[in-house]
């Protein structure tokens, strides 16, 4: 089949350039073992994926992740001859890119959002966009512009809703432009953009597109004043468990994400304008982002964890974990009021994803006690480092990057003493310490020990 993308080699060369560094002190480093081999490796799997591949693998929309699985291969300090071998592996079972029914233009952009039939399409016209324009007026220009998402007159069920899309799909466009951020990847960012633009679409509130939208949010939602937490530190976004558990609503929409933001998207998006988000105070947004890291893990580890099964691993939990790792990356590239649409859309997407697995209890108490072991019991120097070189090789394509996501939460957060979170409404918040994330690393570690183990996707009974 011929191939979609009618990308020359000095177009290419442009969209996959060397990595550089990071936009930001609070995105990862990058981990000792580059070489010329492992970058011409990188380079060429980045290439032929963006030639030969759909972004979705086969036909019930899964996500391909070659590219995310190369990058943090090289970040990590990964051979050459092991991202070639892993995309060996990673190509068999993937979808070829077809040639598009025509070509998107401004025109007609709006028309075919959603259609992944034009998925070539998307990546032609973002290419040329961003040539033009750069990565962040694109990003404000087709993710946070009124324009594109919602149109004056249009029907409410064809709303291009791009913000909704980027963040849909457990985050999967959100994270693959993340990595261009990350890395300095226009190419990532083409493909990211045009994925968001053949998803689904999900719920989006009108009115954050209107006028002085921060202000009105932050002045007119008041009944909910359980989820404002003003203290040093906090963990607002978890403070939303007893307000939604009242809804017996809400609770049939248990393993149904659609469902739940079709009928109650306004409701999680009220939860997230709870949240709040002072531009006054310097640092806001670094807190801000810290807030969502620990409310990612909290509910992915301490959520999926019980007394007698220990960590039921999440495949939906895991996303939470590494999505939150491209917040630092992305969100410089953006200006605050996108920063601050970015932030709550990113908190009601995650709670959503909370109530839809189930909405487990979050026992600290219990789990720091029936854990102690894992922090306290450690036997190397560093065992960050080998828990990193043993997901390296791990033949499960998400291994790597959730260890390599908690490994650097703990890098930036690991030092947070008990009582950090002391005056929260979340119950035994002030236990908590920054052993968190190792603990997190060494649990997901047994879990998937052996290499065949599946990420469950069975989803948690608990509604207590």
């Amino acid at each position: 089949m011929a191939a979609a993308q009618q990308t020359y080699p000095g177009e290419l060369d442009a969209l996959f350039p060397s990595p550089s560094s990071p936009p930001n002190v609070l995105s990862p480093p990058q981990y000792p073992g580059a070489s010329p081999e492992a970058l011409a490796a990188l380079k060429y799997v980045l290439k032929d994926n963006h030639i030969k591949y759909h972004i979705y693998f086969n036909y019930r929309r899964f996500h391909n992740h070659i590219t995310h699985r190369a990058l943090a291969l090289y970040v990590s300090g990964a051979s050459g001859s092991l991202i070639e071998q892993f995309y060996k592996e990673d190509s068999t079972y993937q979808r070829p890119a077809t040639v598009p029914p025509e070509v998107i233009t401004e025109e007609n952009f709006i028309e075919h959002l959603g259609d992944d039939n034009f998925y070539a399409a998307y990546n032609t016209f973002f290419s040329k966009v961003i040539e033009d324009k750069g990565v962040s007026a694109t990003l404000e220009e087709y993710i946070f512009c009124k324009k594109y998402n919602f149109v004056e007159g249009r029907d409410a069920s064809a709303q291009p809703m791009m913000l909704a899309r980027f963040l849909g799909a457990l985050f999967h466009a959100f994270i693959h432009v993340g990595y261009g951020t990350e890395f300095g990847i226009p190419g990532m960012v083409v493909e990211g953009l045009a994925l968001a633009s053949v998803h689904e679409r999900e719920f989006l509130p009108s009115y954050l597109f209107e006028p002085s939208t921060t202000t009105a949010m932050e002045e007119a939602t008041t009944q909910l004043a359980s989820l404002v937490l003003n203290t040093k530190a906090s963990i607002a976004p978890l403070s939303t468990r007893t307000t939604v558990k009242k809804s017996c609503e809400i609770k049939k929409h248990f393993k149904d994400f659609d469902g739940l933001m079709s009928e109650h998207g306004d409701t999680m998006w009220r939860y997230a304008e709870q949240w709040t988000i002072d531009l006054s105070q310097p640092g806001e947004i670094e807190r801000k982002v810290e807030e969502c890291i620990w409310t990612g893990t909290l509910i992915y580890v301490i959520g999926g964890w019980s007394k007698d099964r220990s960590l039921t691993a999440d495949f939906f939990f895991m996303h939470l974990v590494t999505s939150g790792l491209f917040l630092p990356s992305l969100l410089p590239y953006l200006s605050q009021n996108s920063q601050v649409l970015l932030l709550r859309g990113y908190f009601a997407s995650t709670l959503a994803w909370w109530i839809t697995r189930g909405f487990p209890r979050l026992d600290i108490q219990g789990f720091l006690s029936a854990t102690s072991h894992l922090s306290s019991e450690v036997k190397v120097a560093n065992p960050f480092l080998d828990i990193v070189q043993s997901a390296i090789t791990h033949p499960n394509e998400h291994m790597l990057k959730i260890q390599r996501a908690l490994a650097h939460f703990s890098s930036l957060y690991g030092a947070r003493p008990k009582g950090y979170f002391v005056g929260t409404e979340l119950e035994g918040a002030e236990a908590l310490d920054g052993s968190l994330f190792l603990r997190a690393t060494r649990l997901t570690e047994e879990y998937m020990r052996d290499g065949t183990r599946l990420w469950s996707q069975e989803g948690f009974p608990a509604w207590d």
